[in-house]
């Protein structure tokens, strides 16, 4: 029968109470972050959903700007495919892109060379730098976003200065193109582009923000008036919805890397989890700078400091260790009682013939106890520490 002997906790065990202590901090942290983020999952999905749909009545849909359309006599069909916007391209039709930046390259030259010559119109809501030089060229949009929401028409454009003061403001945009129309300006850019066809009647308008086609913002301002006109001019609008199941979005023409189809939002949030991770782990580090010594406020015994150690060595199965640190205290230890100077009680060739000398003993046995291999399991280990302890106590014998 065997009896497990419990080893007294040590200040190289931490208790469960001092781990939580520790890690509390960090741990509300996360869950304060985790639960922000789920917060904010929920509200954006609730408020955006359908988006710039001409089929949604939430908030951000556009159910109402197509109702008023159809009260007019024209007509509203949703298309989601790149081929069924390229084929509604024609001089009475209006073909509006909701959402231009989901658009590849490849999508963008091929919906531009539809559309440059249909004789229709083409509105392209709030298009990034990169989407607006394909589907418009000769148009650039400026990186700085209009500051302003509400803005006056400022031009000569009919359906500008009949609506008057809208909620265009958002991306702002510089032309090139001769004949354009440039409307409501902020700061002396444009965020409504009427861009007309080299030849034909066709045109296309560039708007800097979504606002007049939600149906929460539709009755502000001249919004509705603005919309209507924009969006009323033909007896057919077709409402471009691009989605990424689109087949000639998977065009291997325009290949894309793991980062451009990872959304941004999850690189954003990435980011703030690293800078975030560093700011813990720097408020945890030790503080930079030299060490600097401090008074214990109570006296530990050296016999608790020597059992701490010991249990740390055998803890790392460090016989190896433990034994040489033995053996090099007895060495010392040893030196002086034999005439041997302290700089030379490690060397063999000095400590070994002053004690076989001192001992009349064999200088092969000192050599195997005070310089040996590492002992191969605790039980030699025991038995090297008694054998050193009978090794000082025959030398210090009168």
């Amino acid at each position: 029968m065997t009896t497990e002997v419990m080893l007294p906790s040590t200040s190289a065990s931490p208790t469960a109470r001092q781990v939580w202590t520790r890690a509390r901090g960090i741990a509300l942290a996360v869950v304060l972050l985790l639960a922000a983020a789920v917060v904010i999952a929920v509200i954006r999905s609730d408020t955006r959903h359908g988006e710039l749909d001409p089929r949604s009545v939430d908030p951000y849909g556009s159910r109402a700007v197509a109702e008023l359309l159809a009260d007019r006599g024209v007509s509203t069909r949703v298309v989601t495919t790149l081929d069924g916007a390229r084929a509604a391209a024609a001089p009475d039709t209006t073909l509006l892109v909701a959402l231009p930046d989901l658009l590849t390259h490849r999508q963008q030259a091929k919906l531009h060379s539809a559309t440059a010559h249909s004789g229709g119109r083409t509105v392209l809501i709030a298009p990034g730098s990169s989407s607006v030089e394909k589907l418009a060229p000769g148009v650039t949009a400026d990186p700085a976003t209009s500051l302003d929401s509400m803005l006056s028409p400022d031009c000569q454009l009919p359906a500008a200065r009949r609506a008057g003061t809208a909620d265009t403001g958002g991306i702002r945009y510089t032309t090139t193109r001769l004949g354009a129309d440039e409307c409501y300006r902020s700061e002396r850019l444009a965020t409504l582009l009427r861009i007309p066809e080299t030849s034909g009647d066709g045109d296309t308008v560039v708007l800097g923000a979504p606002d007049i086609l939600f149906n929460e913002r539709l009755d502000k301002e001249g919004n509705a008036s603005l919309a209507l006109q924009l969006l009323g001019s033909r007896p057919h609008l077709v409402w471009y919805l691009p989605t990424l199941s689109d087949s000639s979005a998977t065009d291997t023409g325009d290949e894309k890397g793991f980062f451009d189809l990872v959304p941004s939002g999850w690189l954003w949030g990435t980011l703030q989890l690293f800078v975030a991770a560093a700011l813990a782990a720097f408020w945890r580090a030790r503080r930079l700078g030299p060490l600097v010594p401090e008074k214990l406020p109570v006296a530990i015994r050296a016999s608790e400091t020597v059992e701490g150690r010991a249990r740390l060595y055998r803890k790392a199965n460090a016989r190896d260790r433990a034994a040489a640190a033995l053996r090099s205290t007895t060495r010392t230890r040893l030196a002086p009682l034999v005439g041997v100077p302290a700089a030379q009680a490690h060397a063999p060739e000095a400590l070994l013939p002053a004690l076989s000398a001192h001992l009349h003993s064999d200088g092969q046995t000192l050599n195997s106890l005070l310089f040996g291999p590492p002992p191969s399991d605790d039980a030699a280990l025991i038995a090297l520490a008694d054998q050193l302890d009978a090794l000082e106590r025959e030398v210090r014998r009168p």
